[in-house]
């Protein structure tokens, strides 16, 4: 089966990338930037502000072993969908928590998937659903960032392992030996 892709942000990218590459049927994750304004934004450029552009993550997956509602809902297990423009202590609208459905069948789901996570919060879900436009690949030191220097990253350390955790609580069959 070809490989589909998937647009997901919900706070800082390291964090997030670190949850879905631990995925089975998920064959690539890589840290980004969409929803913006501007071309070819830089880190700090994103982290300002100013650019409209979220800090998100691409996922490429094989829907014959995890689906795209799957992921939606791996997402809004592991991330707070009910804090506006922000996760803890990133804040700014670069933080939002939005989904980048890629065609008609992608944004009927993340509905659904809006929908269905709403029963599991008091406080509304503010996730939005946003056009997909352009993906601007994040500096190559983003890549892999948990794999490779996360665990001497105290802020890493303070948000990615209960992440990881609530995954494997909740998902264990999904997780990757």
């Amino acid at each position: 089966m070809a490989t589909e892709y998937a647009i997901i942000a919900g706070g800082c990218f390291w964090c997030t990338e670190a949850v879905f590459q631990s995925l089975k049927g998920v064959s690539s994750v890589e840290s980004g930037y969409t929803g913006g304004a501007s071309a070819d934004p830089t880190y700090e450029q994103v982290c300002s502000g100013s650019t409209g552009h979220a800090e998100a993550i691409r996922i490429g997956f094989d829907p014959e072993q995890i689906s795209y509602a799957d992921l939606l809902a791996v997402s809004f297990a592991t991330h707070d969908p009910t804090q506006l423009n922000r996760q803890g202590n990133d804040i700014g609208t670069q933080y939002r928590s939005a989904i980048f459905p890629l065609d008609a069948a992608q944004r009927q789901s993340a509905e659904q998937a809006i929908e269905l996570a709403q029963q599991d919060h008091s406080q509304p879900i503010v996730t939005t659903i946003e056009t997909f436009t352009v993906w601007y690949p994040a500096e190559d030191y983003h890549q892999d960032y948990w794999d490779r220097v996360g665990a001497n990253n105290g802020f890493c350390m303070a948000v990615i392992p209960p992440k990881l955790q609530k995954l494997r609580k909740k998902f264990a069959d999904r997780v990757k030996d």
